[in-house]
């Protein structure tokens, strides 16, 4: 299987080689409303191997599962091409009026053109069947740009990104098989649905095939090793050097910013909820500009099959 799983995919860290790390905040979220005793209670530690073993489990009942769903994908993109605009042409104008030398001041006018930002909007009917390994995304497309289609067998018509398997985005950076490239790092803890979770951060060991792997941030149910978020690295993102060229064009640097949320739960498996891509341009100063968001939201979903069979 191939590990990019994104057809868009997708700070080398010290690996902890499964020592306990001590998180201090931990004691916060994980003991706020526990009695406190009358000796000072030490910050519970949380074992970055132990972690790793059931996000790798996790990931072989992801492998293994026979799956049959739809659900709704609502897809929204807002562009702003204002860069992408040639620069507005200058005209020299004679302004009538004396400078202090009593020779007439010529002025500079710079007439800039109204660019209009662009917003597309997507609605489908999103079947994903998985089966024997292999996995089968179907689309109807059900409304574009509020016009109301019917068209079975549908392509994705986002105009920025184009994205695939989504839902087995975490096999690619936790799979047992995988694990010896990266270097993981645990770097703190944070809450999603008002749940506590490790976020942990995976970076490709020097020699890694870097043509074939994602990394970045993950945020990992410590009790079961699910994983319900993933922050993936700009770089890894599938024809990055279309933006590393629209940055040159812009003279800026840019900046992907690309994650994942698996909030729906069926069977011990997490199904993709949110996915997010803002594509950002740095000047010289630091500061930002957008050129273009794109949201996907998955809701309303109806499971037909899911499996998990571990042989």
């Amino acid at each position: 299987m191939k590990r990019a799983l994104f057809a868009f995919a997708c700070m080398s860290l010290a690996i902890s080689n499964g020592l306990a790390i001590s998180i201090n905040s931990v004691h916060s979220i994980f003991a706020a409303n526990a009695p406190r005793p009358e000796k000072e209670q030490t910050a519970p530690t949380i074992d970055l191997a132990v972690i790793l073993d059931k996000a790798a489990a996790y990931c072989l009942k992801l492998e293994s599962s026979i799956l049959d769903f739809i659900c709704r994908e609502e897809i929204s993109e807002k562009i702003d091409p204002v860069l992408d605009v040639p620069p507005p042409p200058t005209i020299r104008t004679w302004s009538g009026t004396e400078n202090w030398n009593g020779l007439d001041s010529r002025g500079v006018v710079a007439i800039s053109p109204v660019v209009s930002k662009i917003r597309n909007s997507y609605v489908y009917d999103y079947q994903c069947i998985r089966k024997d390994g292999l996995v089968q995304e179907i689309r109807t497309l059900l409304e574009e740009n509020k016009k109301k289609k019917n068209e079975p067998g549908a392509k994705l018509k986002t105009s920025i990104i184009a994205y695939k398997n989504v839902l087995l985005g975490p096999v690619g950076i936790f799979k047992k098989d995988y694990q010896g490239d990266y270097d993981y790092k645990i770097l703190g803890v944070d809450e999603f649905e008002k749940k506590p979770v490790i976020i942990v951060d995976a970076a490709p060991k020097p020699g890694a095939p870097e043509a074939d792997i994602l990394y970045g941030k993950s945020w990992i149910d410590a009790t079961n090793g699910n994983i319900v978020k993933i922050e993936y690295s700009e770089s890894r993102i599938g024809h990055y050097e279309v933006f590393e060229a629209r940055g040159k064009k812009y003279n800026r640097t840019p900046r992907i910013n690309e994650s994942a949320e698996f909030s729906v739960e069926k069977n011990g498996l997490r199904f993709p909820s949110k996915l997010s891509i803002e594509e950002t341009y740095l000047n010289s100063r630091g500061r930002a500009f957008v050129r273009s968001e794109t949201s996907v939201v998955y809701r309303d979903f109806k499971f037909f099959t899911v499996d998990v069979e571990i042989k």
